[in-house]
């Protein structure tokens, strides 16, 4: 009898090789866009189109993937009580965490004074390097804001890419898909065929991540400058500190007190948040978050709601640049402003940062609607930091984006809604290889 087959050794999962790695990919094109835009600034600053592109291509999809998120989720869930609990969870969280945000920025700037000494006479400042940001502030009121959210045509809201837009036909229309129940199938079976093929399309289109990144990055060099930072150092360093500082406490608290780590959550993001630092806005990684935040176990219906919806009314970033930046020029202009005054301006901040969704500049027209209620601040002092503000809007959208993803897993785990072995799963990251016996002999 012949001896028997010997057992055929494990498979051990293999790991990508590092260059492959798409986080790796886009380090390595913010750090080559920083040098192009360095040393070579005018090519630096014609690479622009690269980093445009890219979110353009990126934007082209986000109407499309909020409708089918939010519908498919909504007519799944057929209660439709759940759909309002979720919501009001939501916006609980969000009034509760961005107004902290908004005091945290308020606190430290009282601490630190990093425009203290500056001595600036506003009559010297150019008001006309701001005026566009001024004019976009006047032209906006919540009422307003109350009436863009619904659209003038469905087709409109979806040409527009108005986010807020197209969340509010598509809860309308998930309603309408479990209003009527069972005759919804076969709309749903497209819906969701369409719904797979769109979040193919993300991961395509995110291959071209390290391209937007090196343009953007390159232009955002050549055009300010590494040098322009110096000269307010000190309040770009405080509001990255303090950005760095709410993560870890107050977000990484509110983690904690859910059942997940913080740090584990951004190194599942890593991807997302480079390519959000490469193209200084958060909009760029919105289906991608999407996506992610469903494979780490929060139902879709939470994260069509909640991470749109977030993407407008959950700003933690953009809150504590605002007071922070509106101290910063009130002490660099020689003006003292009362607790009155401060508390006056927090209120005002609070309405004003709703609706600064996740764009580029969002957060400097905020901040000037926020000054022109505080007489006493003057708004020509926004060009003071109008040179730094690129490289504070990658903080702001970092730190917007990090928050979104906490509010996520938060209102899942509120609602029900979260699968705690799949969290586990994606936060604990791919395991590790294991060694066979002839690498464990040779150890």
């Amino acid at each position: 009898m012949s001896p028997p087959e010997p057992a055929a050794a494990p498979q051990t999962p293999r790991r990508k090789p590092i260059w492959s790695q798409l986080y790796v990919q886009v380090i390595a094109a913010i750090v080559l866009g920083a040098v192009i835009g360095h040393v070579w600034p005018t090519f630096g600053e014609s690479l622009k189109p690269l980093g445009d592109a890219f979110i353009r291509l990126v934007k082209m999809i986000i109407a499309p993937v909020i409708f089918l998120t939010v519908a498919v989720g909504i007519a799944h869930l057929r209660d439709l009580r759940k759909v309002g609990g979720v919501a009001g969870k939501a916006f609980a969280y969000f009034l509760a965490v961005s107004s902290f945000a908004l005091v945290v920025g308020l606190v430290v700037a009282n601490v630190v004074r990093p425009g203290a000494g500056m001595g600036v006479d506003p009559a010297t400042l150019d008001a006309g390097a701001v005026s566009g940001y001024v004019a976009g502030a006047q032209e906006s009121s919540i009422v307003g804001f109350l009436m863009e959210i619904i659209p003038e045509t469905v087709v409109g809201a979806f040409a527009g890419g108005q986010i807020l837009q197209v969340l509010f036909f598509s809860i309308l229309f998930g309603v309408s898909l479990a209003a009527i129940g069972d005759r919804a199938q076969p709309v749903m079976t497209v819906l969701e065929a369409v719904s797979e093929a769109f979040f193919k399309l993300v991961a395509i289109l995110m291959k071209a991540a390290p391209i937007g990144a090196f343009g953007a990055f390159a232009f955002t060099i050549g055009r300010y400058g590494i040098e322009s930072i110096v000269n307010l150092a000190a309040l770009v360093a405080t509001f990255y500190l303090t950005s760095a500082a709410f993560i870890l406490v107050v977000l990484g608290a509110i983690a904690a007190l859910n059942g997940f780590s913080i740090l584990k959550l951004i190194r599942y993001l890593r991807e997302e948040l480079l390519l959000v630092l490469g193209t200084s806005s958060s909009e760029a990684a919105l289906p991608s978050l999407m996506a992610k935040m469903e494979k780490a176990g929060c139902d879709r219906p939470v994260v069509g709601l909640v991470v749109p919806t977030g993407y407008s009314f959950n700003l933690d970033g953009t809150n504590i640049y605002m007071t922070l930046a509106a101290l910063f020029i009130a002490q660099a202009c020689g003006v003292e402003l009362s607790i009155g005054e401060q508390l006056l301006l927090l209120g005002v901040a609070m309405l004003s940062s709703k609706g600064a969704a996740g764009v580029t500049g969002a957060g400097f027209i905020t901040l000037a609607a926020t000054l022109a209620v505080v007489p006493s601040v003057p708004v020509a002092g926004m060009a003071l930091i109008l040179g730094v503000d690129r490289f504070m809007s990658e903080c702001r959208a970092i730190t917007n984006f990090i928050g979104n993803a906490v509010a996520t897993v938060v209102v899942a785990r509120w609602e029900g809604a979260l699968d705690r072995d799949a969290l586990n799963t994606a936060l604990a990251g791919p395991p590790a290889p294991a060694l066979t016996p002839a690498q464990s002999d040779a150890d």
